[in-house]
């Protein structure tokens, strides 16, 4: 399998605020890890079609994970309406869910921008999820709105900080004290000249998770 073979089934999940629409990139025949991509905030555009976030799915579907990506309610097809980030949370157990009953399987948690700190709210603390991915975190304030990633001083799990280095919603300075405020094991890694979106540096990007994962998880790609 290559990252090119990227066989897709349109999934139906039940949220808690109605029908959550997915998509699950199906992966080798006896996967390890299966893995759960969050997107950005919906109500500027983000959907589970954003590019960080198909990439990013990209790069976990090359070692063979059975990749998920939805829809928060409100976006795209997903029955409900947009919540600030609290029902998300709750969308995003749902899909963790789905995902364990389907691969029975340990989860990698990765999540872009708004998706990030909601996914991550979601995933620090449960026991089925060993490893997390944090894309474009917004470290700082973003739009009028402040995220709050405290409760991650009480997370162990293995921790991917990814970001660019110019990303405005995420100030290096911010994402620095972030890194140093949470435990071992962790990295924080900025692609320099990039931006929020990683316009341009895509594929730098995915470089990064993949060897992060190859690395961490002491996983290899599928063939």
């Amino acid at each position: 399998m290559t990252t090119a073979d990227l066989q897709i089934k349109s999934v139906s999940l039940a949220g808690p605020a109605g029908r959550l629409e997915a998509l699950l990139n199906l992966g080798a025949s006896q996967p390890t890890y299966a893995a759960l991509v969050c997107h950005p905030h919906p109500l500027y555009g983000g959907t589970l079609h954003n590019k960080v976030v198909f990439h990013t799915m990209k790069a976990l579907h090359a070692f063979g994970m059975p990749v998920l990506r939805f829809n928060f309610r409100g976006a795209g097809l997903s029955e409900g309406e947009h919540d600030e980030g609290r029902g998300e949370v709750d969308d995003t157990r749902a899909a963790l869910d789905w995902l364990a009953r389907e691969f029975s399987l340990p989860v990698v948690f990765a999540g872009f921008s708004f998706g990030a700190a909601v996914g991550l709210r979601a995933c620090y603390d449960d026991e089925r999820v060993p490893a997390l991915i944090s894309l474009g975190t917004p470290a700082g304030a973003v739009e009028g709105r402040t995220y709050d990633l405290s409760f991650l001083a009480a997370c162990r799990k293995a921790k991917l900080f990814l970001s660019g280095e110019r990303d405005a919603f995420g100030p290096r300075a911010k994402l620095e004290a972030l890194a140093a405020s949470v435990p071992e094991p962790k990295q924080l890694m900025l692609i320099p000249g990039a931006d929020h979106f990683f316009a341009g540096r895509l594929a730098e990007m995915r470089h990064v998770i993949e060897n992060w994962v190859e690395t961490e998880l002491g996983l290899t790609k599928a063939p």
